[in-house]
This record gives structure tokens, C-alpha cells and sequence, in this order.
């Protein structure tokens, strides 16, 4: 269930859990790769559009959404700055992997 925060001006909004196949890609070394970006792109709009197959009538539009998010999330991670260390993938995916254990057991 998604949580209430306040937000600049008037109303407020409503803060979903992310979509746990959407993975961090920001300050990795090596960086993001084109297939993570688009993987993570078509998350989102399968995400958004509540399907994960689009109709014939519907792909175009589907395909085109995968797009421009993938191009606004090569622009985000190309403008973030940071001053942390990169972060090693094979110690993240490790992390994740005792997250899951914890969670749901072995």
C-alpha cells in the first residue's frame, strides 16, 4: 500500500512501492549498460500501463514510451553527480540475494 506525503503546493501525493524488477542503475562501475537502461525503461512502462504485453492496436504507443524513457533515464544517470565510490554490482546483487534470504528464507 502506498503512503501519503506532502508535496510543494497544494495536494498531496501518493507514493507506490517501485517495482522491485527496477533496479538502481546510478553509480555503478562499469556504468549502466543500453540493455539495463531499456530493461528498466520497459519495467516502467509495462508498470504505468498495466500490461505487459501490449495489444497490436497498443504497441506502437508501448514502444515509443520504452523510448523516450530510456532516453530520459540515459539523461538522468549522464547529469547525476555524486561523491560515494562507484558501486561494485557482484556486492550489490550479494546484499540483495541475503535480503531476499532474510525475507522470504531459504
Amino acid at each position: 500500500m502506498g503512503r501519503a506525503l506532502p508535496r510543494t503546493g497544494a495536494g498531496w501525493v501518493i507514493v507506490e512501492r517501485m517495482c522491485r524488477n527496477i533496479h538502481v542503475l546510478h553509480n555503478f562501475e562499469p556504468p549502466a549498460t543500453e540493455d539495463e537502461i531499456v530493461a528498466a525503461a520497459v519495467q516502467y512502462v509495462r508498470k504505468v500501463s498495466g500490461s505487459t504485453r501490449p495489444s497490436a492496436a497498443n504497441q506502437e504507443a508501448f514502444d515509443e514510451a520504452v523510448r523516450a524513457v530510456a532516453d530520459a533515464t540515459r539523461t538522468l544517470l549522464s547529469s547525476l553527480v555524486t561523491s560515494a565510490p562507484p558501486r561494485d554490482r557482484e556486492v550489490e546483487a550479494a546484499k540483495a540475494r541475503a535480503r531476499a534470504a532474510e525475507r522470504y528464507g531459504r
